[in-house]
């Protein structure tokens, strides 16, 4: 059974949090400083926005929301606000209990959190449970790696097989540990209503992960990046 979570409002800030810790939440938890040297900036958190939370509750990673692009530049980390629902830590905090409830290798969700601004706009953060011992994907580059690559497409079939768009399908959010493939960064996803096998978002998601492959691996041989995707989509199909 999925965890309960509590809806939580102290104006200006609203979120959800785990029911098994609302007795020790505060909203200074999306707060990097709060943690002090429990807290260390994730290297590679995607626009420097994500930190390890060492906690005595647990091993967390805070994420706060920023734009990327053109818009980024102009409007960093302000949203529009269009209700609790819409907001995007408490989309993505949602979908992860969901994906959990049906046995998808996910992040444990912890808390969503959200700060109204000028009344229009909100500035959103979620904290989810760290895949301790894990590495990107990309990091297994070797021709001997290949098994990983064809446990990695099996896993991301999974999600497919269960109507899972991941909107950021790249090298960076699959996680290999040595008993598992995890997906992770979920702001954006949603669930497909057409999951057939020849769903054309299926073969899109799959097209978006291949120029991260490409991108991430460019200094490997060409015929080397070759056969690991090819054991990545033998993976997929189940070859």
């Amino acid at each position: 059974m999925a965890e309960s979570f509590f809806r939580i409002a102290r104006p200006p800030h609203h979120g959800l949090v785990r029911n098994s810790l609302r007795a020790w939440f505060c909203f200074d938890w999306f707060r990097p400083p709060y943690w002090g040297d429990q807290a260390r900036e994730v290297d590679d958190g995607g626009r420097g926005a994500a930190w390890f939370i060492e906690s005595e509750y647990g091993h967390w990673v805070l994420r706060h929301f920023r734009r990327g692009g053109l818009p980024g530049r102009v409007v960093r980390s302000l949203y529009l606000y269009l209700g609790h629902a819409r907001v995007r830590s408490v989309q993505e905090l949602r979908l992860l209990r969901d994906l959990r409830s049906r046995g998808l290798p996910v992040p444990e969700p912890i808390a969503a959190g959200y700060t109204r601004t000028f009344g229009l706009f909100c500035r959103a953060a979620i904290i989810v449970g760290r895949i301790r011992g894990s590495v990107p994907l990309a990091s297994y580059w070797r021709d001997e790696d290949a098994p990983v690559w064809y446990r990695a497409g099996r896993c991301v079939r999974r999600f497919h097989d269960h109507g899972v768009y991941h909107a950021d399908l790249n090298c960076s959010n699959i996680l290999v540990t040595d008993q598992s493939i995890h997906l992770i960064d979920f702001d954006r996803c949603s669930l497909c209503p057409d999951s057939g096998p020849e769903a054309g978002w299926k073969r899109s998601n799959l097209r978006r992960l291949e120029r991260s492959f490409g991108k991430m691996l460019a200094n490997v041989d060409a015929a080397s990046r070759e056969r690991l995707w090819a054991r990545f989509i033998a993976g997929y199909h189940g070859e």
